[in-house]
């Protein structure tokens, strides 16, 4: 009886399992008309206990997705545009429908995670959460390097 060894987290590894996760969620979003950017950038607009300012906002869309600042300012001027979101000053809040949309996939994609993550073990979750964690920081620490031009 052979047996397969399970392969060793690379790039690859890392790279399937996001595009397998974002696959889920998009397909929850798309039931409802949102982007994947459109629901990062909610995220944070519903989460917030105050209105965000743009810049702020886009900073932090640009450092998790890696896209260009003028596209997140973009997709939160489609969030106004829709109603998901409002304009007050230079800052954003959420709406009513954007706090809905927000609750709405998430509640939709809840169980969903829960059967992806299901029978995982906690100690796997914690490694895998302290790895993938160190992985972004020094990609990050060689993205900010390579357009830095130090490398």
């Amino acid at each position: 009886m052979t047996t397969t060894a399970a392969p060793s987290v690379d790039p690859r590894v890392i790279g399937l399992a996001h595009y397998a996760g974002r696959a889920v969620l998009e397909h929850v979003l798309d039931r409802h008309g949102a982007t994947f950017q459109q629901q990062i950038t909610l995220r944070l607009i519903v989460t917030a206990e105050a209105p965000v300012e743009r810049a702020v906002l886009a900073g932090q869309v640009t450092a998790s997705l890696k896209i260009p600042e003028a596209e997140v300012l973009a997709v939160v001027d489609g969030l106004v545009e829709r109603g998901l979101a409002a304009a007050e000053g230079t800052a954003v809040l959420a709406t009513d429908a954007g706090r809905e949309l927000y609750a709405t996939t998430t509640a939709e994609t809840a169980p969903v995670s829960a059967r992806i993550y299901a029978g995982i073990p906690a100690g796997d979750l914690a490694v895998a959460g302290r790895v993938l964690t160190l992985i972004t920081e020094r990609a990050d620490a060689e993205l900010a390097a390579l357009k830095a031009g130090t490398k």
